[in-house]
């Protein structure tokens, strides 16, 4: 991958420094008013929501759905999109619940496993877009019905309760706040590094603004591809083990329909879906709005279905508002 080949495509597809500053600095402030405003609002129709235990509960339960949405966050830069994530979350979950109840391996051996699981999926999802130029939504949405279904087969449609051999990812470790917590912070750092500063990187807003650009400049997109599938498949390997150290258990069901809450968040975020666009850092915002909106309706008593109606139009209201911002920055 050649670095002067890389900054020439990207100076020639990206918008000055300046720019771009300014559009993150609106983007940061605009989703931290939307979460201070959700804080404000739920603080003053709840009395029991403005406290230490609904804010550690609220970070102990969004770990895998943060890790999730980093990857999918390159994903919908690259322009691509992954709808198996939910399903492949529950295959690694399943995988290293079967390693340990059923073929006695160690607990590191089993979450080596869930990993491998969750990559081998992400890896193969890139793979055959990129071989037969398939949309990523087509092929995602098959694997999300294989995967799911491998998972039902290795659990025989049950769940697995593993209790607590891996309940140190899940347990308090400062303050209440869980080491799930800390990892998935951890990462969105690191992603967010990666994202900014390095080659791949500019390499992967590069593919997504402008694929042709990219190519012309010398740089294959296609291994680039695979490599942010397969990260994202890794992602979610590691959030089933976030998953069963919470619950203690491996459910075949868990995480059916959480592809849609992922990329809601990074959505949410600012991450464009037409690609060439986004921060994870911003989609780490997207997750605690999307945690505290259903902390809070949780919290004052709205039932389930007024609960999808409200998280729909704010994504929704999410999307235009962004839209709209975008606009104004490009006038």
């Amino acid at each position: 991958m050649n670095a002067s080949a890389t900054s020439t495509a990207a100076a020639t597809t990206s918008p000055t420094n300046a720019s771009v500053w300014r559009s993150q600095l609106g983007t940061y402030l605009g989703l931290l008013a939307v979460l201070a405003g959700m804080v404000a609002l739920f603080s003053s129709l709840s009395e029991y929501f403005w406290s230490t235990e609904t804010f550690v509960t609220i970070a102990n339960e969004i770990p895998a759905l943060a890790v999730m949405a980093v990857g999918m966050t390159f994903v919908l830069i690259i322009a691509g999109i992954d709808l198996s994530v939910g399903s492949v979350m529950a295959l690694a979950a399943a995988t290293s619940a079967a390693a340990i109840l059923q073929w006695g391996w160690t607990v590191p051996a089993a979450a080596a496993l869930a990993l491998a699981t969750g990559l081998l999926c992400g890896t193969l999802t890139g793979a055959i877009s990129v071989a037969w130029r398939l949309p990523s939504f087509i092929v995602s949405l098959g694997m999300l019905e294989a995967v799911r279904g491998s998972a039902y087969v290795v659990t025989d449609s049950r769940t697995q309760y593993v209790g607590d051999a891996i309940s140190w990812l899940s347990a308090p470790f400062f303050g209440g706040i869980s080491f799930a917590f800390l990892l998935a912070v951890l990462l969105v750092v690191v992603a967010q590094l990666v994202l900014s500063r390095t080659v791949f990187g500019r390499c992967v807003v590069g593919i997504g603004t402008n694929e042709e650009a990219m190519r012309l400049a010398g740089v294959d997109p296609r291994p680039i591809r695979i490599i942010v599938f397969a990260m994202t498949g890794l992602m979610a390997g590691l959030a089933g083990l976030m998953q069963s150290a919470r619950l203690e258990a491996a459910d075949p069901n868990a995480g059916s329909g959480m592809e849609l809450q992922v990329i809601a968040a990074v959505v949410i975020g600012g991450t464009s879906l037409m690609g060439g666009r986004g921060s994870v850092v911003n989609t780490a915002f997207g997750v605690l709005i999307i945690a505290v909106l259903e902390a809070g309706l949780a919290q004052v008593g709205a039932s389930e279905p007024s609960k999808r109606i409200i998280t729909g139009f704010v994504i929704v209201a999410a999307v235009i508002v962004d839209t709209l911002r975008q606009r104004r920055a490009a006038a």
